[in-house]
């Protein structure tokens, strides 16, 4: 089985770098940047199963780092962008841990069909399945969620709880700055727009016809590229409804975190404005505070909505904490925080324990009455 795993990966590469060479050929970059991530990617193609696509075929990019013998680490990435979110991190960790990373279809470099075809976070979770088993072959990992990548992997631990055999197994599971519970997010007028179809084509009209940047800062030169690539800012139409999905599944997806016997540590960037901090707060309190399986919190002062991006060494440094046995047990939270909190920067990422009501009783001599405080002989 594993020799045709290898094989099917072989294959896979392939075919793949053919149709990137392809690809390669019909694009102009100014950024090497994003010049430098597509040429280091393969593809691998998958055959949609929502019913409106008619099965149409759509080729999917991807990438890997690091050494094949280390810990698995798969990165999910949001709206709008794609894996190149996490290019600052990437290289933080890709010395420890064997990491992959792809773009669903209609984000990055994977296809972007224009058709009328139906971008799905559901089909995105059977595509992420399929990755892991099918392409990259990992049998143990850890899953890390963005954005709306968050949601993908919501849809994909409710298929891994409910299969009998997935032929994996999750060790960990790292949620991010996210939309995931709408009714307390701050949706902008973008987002709004883009699911009322006149104003919504209006839209990305205007922003398609916009000339490309072709110099400037390295990191907005490189989104520049990728959205560009294969007609991506007009893509963002049909990506951007996936809204819909999430208002009619995501109570239905948060329940798999209170049911899941998986790890998690949850990341926030406090300075998100679009999706406030109320957001994680509930989803904490809600779905992970009462876990028996070990859950954390961690608070971003100085991140917002991409803490990958804004911070990546402390999300580097708590994912390593995550993956080694670092995260301290429900009884030593509280001395976990003052000796971590003692010496922590105003960056560094603050740790938020559970919430354990309790009854005080203070070991004191002294009794507080009404009428002042009382020493009790």
């Amino acid at each position: 089985m594993a020799l045709l795993k290898k094989l099917s990966l072989l294959v896979v590469i392939l075919f793949g770098s053919l149709a990137l060479q392809a690809q390669d050929d019909d694009f102009i970059f100014y950024s090497d940047l994003a010049r430098d991530w597509y040429q280091a990617g393969d593809y691998f193609e998958w055959t949609s199963t929502t019913k409106n696509n008619d099965g149409a075929k759509v080729n999917v990019f991807y990438r890997t780092w690091g050494d094949e013998t280390k810990p698995k680490l798969v990165l999910v990435h949001g709206f709008p962008n794609s894996s190149f979110d996490y290019y600052k991190m990437i290289p933080l960790l890709e010395d420890d841990y064997h990491i992959a990373a792809l773009d669903f279809p209609g984000s990055g470099f994977s296809d972007k069909p224009l058709d009328g075809y139906d971008y799905m976070l559901a089909e995105n979770a059977e595509i992420l399945d399929y990755f892991v088993r099918e392409v990259i072959g990992f049998e143990d990992f850890a899953l890390y969620t963005h954005d709306r990548g968050v949601s993908i992997g919501l849809a994909f631990l409710g298929n891994y709880l409910d299969s009998t055999d997935p032929g994996y197994t999750v060790n960990y599971h790292f949620l991010s700055n996210s939309g995931m519970f709408l009714p307390l997010a701050n949706l902008v007028p973008f987002q709004l727009t883009l699911l009322d179809t006149d104003a919504g084509e209006r839209l990305i009209a205007a922003r398609s016809a916009r000339a490309r940047r072709t110099e400037g800062e390295s990191e907005s030169l490189a989104f520049s590229d990728i959205f560009a690539f294969k007609q991506g800012n007009i893509s963002l139409l049909y990506v951007g409804r996936y809204l819909l999905e999430r208002q009619a599944n995501e109570v239905r997806w948060l329940q798999n975190l209170s049911r899941s016997p998986v790890p998690v540590a949850y990341l926030w960037g406090l300075a998100d404005d679009i999706n406030p901090i109320r957001i994680p707060n509930h989803v904490w309190d809600a779905y992970l505070n009462d876990r028996e399986v070990e859950s954390s919190f961690w608070i971003l002062p100085t991140a917002g909505h991409y803490p990958q991006r804004d911070n990546p060494v402390e999300v580097a440094k708590v994912i390593r904490m995550a993956l080694t046995g670092q995260v301290p047990e429900l009884g030593e939270e509280s001395q976990f925080m003052r000796r971590y909190g003692a010496s922590r920067a105003p960056e560094d990422a603050a740790f938020v324990g559970h919430s354990r009501i309790k009854q005080l009783d203070f070991p004191s001599s002294i009794e507080y009455t009404p009428s002042g405080y009382r020493v009790i002989n």
